[in-house]
């Protein structure tokens, strides 16, 4: 059964304008993302991609897409990928995020997540490690996160 997140991104990205309405209900959910204005490219079980543009408001004084708006779109894409590859009976939360800045980040920035260890339903908690690399257009890495995630069960209602 895929999980409500993964279900409404196959529905409503089949809309005109899909993708963009998608982006803005994440956004409405978790108002803190909406200052990268995300765009979601795509969304499956065990992998989403998402891109921001190198616009004023996330850029630094240096003139790059700022480090904060990179560790924004990667904590956001890892979160909606788990969201939408764990099992019902799971919830998840981060618990740490390790960034790399490899390159100067101009233009637009594409995140992609993947999990590093496959998901499972379990018993008891686990950590799922979750990797994000950023590129830029010419899509070349500038930006790797390795973000921790909880996956534990639901409890009991």
């Amino acid at each position: 059964m895929a999980s409500s997140v993964l279900a409404l991104y196959r529905r409503i990205t089949r809309w005109p304008a899909g993708h963009w309405l998608f982006s803005r209900a994440v956004c409405f959910k978790a108002p803190y993302f909406g200052s990268i204005t995300p765009r979601f490219e795509s969304l499956e079980p065990g992998r989403c991609s998402a891109t921001i543009r190198h616009r004023r408001r996330v850029t630094n004084h240096l003139g790059t897409v700022h480090a904060i708006a990179l560790c924004n779109l990667a904590e956001l894409t890892a979160g909606v990928m788990t969201d939408a590859s764990i099992p019902a009976s799971m919830r998840w939360i981060p618990r740490g995020m390790t960034v790399e800045y490899l390159k100067k980040a101009i233009g637009t920035m594409r995140g992609v997540a993947t999990p590093d260890i496959p998901i499972v339903e379990a018993a008891t908690g686990y950590d799922l490690p979750v990797t994000v690399v950023v590129t830029d257009p010419a899509g070349e890495a500038v930006f790797r996160a390795r973000i921790a995630m909880w996956v534990s069960p639901k409890p009991p209602r």
